[in-house]
């Protein structure tokens, strides 16, 4: 019999940044790796990792990373985890790895590390086995796992719906989970994001009609903004260019690479003479692709808006058409969008995040889901907490005890001892990486103090100029500022502070010494000022003083 534990490095009580640790006594399974992004608008983050620390001081166990599909928010965490782990295996199927490896570089990529995996396909891990299962999401080659132990089943479901209209490479094996149900589920690990949503996702996951109509209606160039691995969407999409006359033209290397990928590995089906250049841009009734990878959600959308794009303008002629519904934390960012395409007097158009659900499970498709595992333990998983106890309020009304479903925070422990739960308390420390740029490091909290402090309260630099014999101020103290707001008129307050700081640097000049001690004087100046300016404005500026000899 095995000692089990089960928790979250990330992806609890959050959406994004899914990262689920399965510890079956000294080996350890880690089921997806991925990243989130920050909803913060001013404080340049890119994304944000789960903290693996874990992961390297017990390197020695982990049997490998298995990932669900080709998602950011699954295995978006990989590249970055590679760079401080190198020799960790990363397991997925063949599509999945593909989209890791375009995340990468060149020589990043060339690993021994990276296991492709088939659906269906046990493989052993001594005592224990990882059995991968097709699952439907909006990506192919999606499937959950089944860890199988010696105590029964642990299965983590990933993302999925039940839809049966889809095609083959996108099906859920309903016969293989019933299987793994009827052997014995210890504990069933299932997504949580539209558990509050009643009935199926299917068929609010299908929007080719919707699709078909925005064609319709507008005949003139449409700028379609995807998921740069929606390709379920992308094949939506594909499929109406290729029942008309449209071309369609794809920005951006990223987004290219993956869908040329795609439709070579048969993922996706077009006509390849359909697929345009950026000399077919200006074209009345092409279709533009554009997506972002890795930024702030829609930041190349934003630059097309503001001009910035070297190749594409905005006309008053043209249809902006948000292919995906807005989910929490963007709602915001996709309102002001909006607004600035109505204003260059284009036509927006976005799906409506209450008619039009992304791949993920409801009400019913969870309940489908539980029935067929029969779990013995339930741990929701994915998704704000609000989402977590939908998902446990499902499993407690389909049977299953109320003591047996797991609601945890990230680094929260379900200890199972013989496959009996030991209600320890014990607490894995947990804890996030802000990704800044393509620096694939922590910028840390001093960094992000600093940039709350700059949009908060700005900066204020004083500058002046020595004589170097005489030690004299001869031009200056200069003030230049930025970001701070004045409780009075301005001139006078820039007057004051030129006295203050002169007064200050004079204080502190010694015409007799050797040298002039400019990292006293620089403390003072922030220190005097700083009172200076929170007595007359309430803000605390960045206070930066730069002297000069000649």
């Amino acid at each position: 019999m095995s000692k089990i534990k089960i928790f979250s490095l990330g992806g609890l009580n959050e959406n994004g940044k899914n990262m689920y640790v399965v510890k079956v006594d000294e080996d350890i399974f880690v089921f997806d790796a991925g990243l989130k992004y920050d909803n913060d608008l001013n404080l340049g983050i890119d994304y944000i990792i789960p903290s693996f620390d874990y992961l390297i001081k017990n390197k020695k166990n982990v049997k490998g990373i298995f990932l669900t599909h080709g998602h950011e928010s699954n295995m978006g965490a990989v590249p970055d985890i590679l760079a401080k782990l190198p020799d960790i295996n990363i397991y997925g199927t063949k599509l999945t790895l593909t989209m890791v490896k375009n995340d990468m570089t060149k020589e990043e990529i060339d690993r021994t590390n990276f296991k492709e995996i088939r659906p269906h396909s046990k493989i052993d891990f001594g005592k224990n086995a990882i059995f991968p299962i097709s699952v439907t999401h909006s990506i192919p080659d999606a499937v959950c796992y089944v860890l199988y132990t010696e105590d029964g089943a642990i299965v983590y479901t990933g993302d999925f719906v039940f839809d049966s209209t889809v095609p083959s490479i996108y099906k859920t094996d309903i016969g293989k989970l019933a299987y793994v149900g009827k052997q014995g589920v210890l504990c069933l690990l299932a997504e949580s994001i539209y558990a509050d949503k009643i009935g199926h996702t299917s068929p609010n996951n299908r929007v080719s009609g919707f699709i078909k109509e925005v064609f319709t209606n507008n005949p003139n160039r449409i700028i379609a903004t995807v998921f740069p691995a929606h390709f379920y969407r992308v094949q939506e999409i594909f499929n109406e260019v290729s029942s008309t006359h449209r071309k369609i033209v794809i920005m951006g290397k990223s987004l290219q690479e993956n869908i040329n990928q795609a439709i070579d590995m048969g993922y996706l089906t077009i006509d390849k003479s359909r697929i345009g250049t950026l000399s077919d841009l200006d074209n009345k009734d092409v279709v533009v692709f554009i997506s972002d990878e890795k930024e702030k959600p829609f930041a190349n959308l934003e630059r097309i808006i503001k001009g910035y794009d070297k190749y594409i303008k905005i006309k008053d002629t043209d249809t902006i058409f948000i292919t995906e519904p807005s989910y929490a934390g963007i709602e915001k960012r996709m309102a002001i969008i909006m607004d600035e395409i109505a204003m260059l007097g284009a036509n927006a158009i976005s799906l409506s995040s209450k008619k039009h659900l992304l791949h993920h499970a409801s009400s019913e498709d969870l309940m489908l889901m539980i029935n067929l595992m029969n779990p013995k333990y339930y741990f929701p998983v994915k998704g704000e907490y609000r989402h977590q106890y939908a998902n446990a309020e499902i499993a407690e009304s389909l049977g299953i005890p109320k003591e047996n479903i797991i609601l945890k925070q990230n680094g929260d422990v379900l200890e199972l001892v013989d496959g009996k739960n030991t209600n320890s308390m014990e607490h894995v420390d947990v804890d996030e990486i802000l990704i800044d740029g393509n620096s694939q490091g922590d910028i840390g909290d001093l960094v992000l103090k600093d940039r709350e402090m700059l949009g908060e309260n700005g900066i204020v630099i004083i500058s002046c100029t020595l004589d170097k014999q005489s030690k004299k101020i001869i031009a200056g103290p200069e003030m230049l500022t930025r970001g701070l707001i004045y409780g009075k008129e301005s001139q006078d307050l820039v007057e004051e502070t030129k006295k203050i700081s002169k007064e200050t640097i004079e204080a502190n000049i010694d015409v007799t010494a050797n040298r002039v001690d400019y990292s006293k004087i620089k403390n003072d100046v922030r220190d005097v000022l700083g009172k200076f300016f929170y007595k007359e404005t309430g803000a605390k500026p960045m206070i930066i003083t730069v002297i000069q000899e000649i």
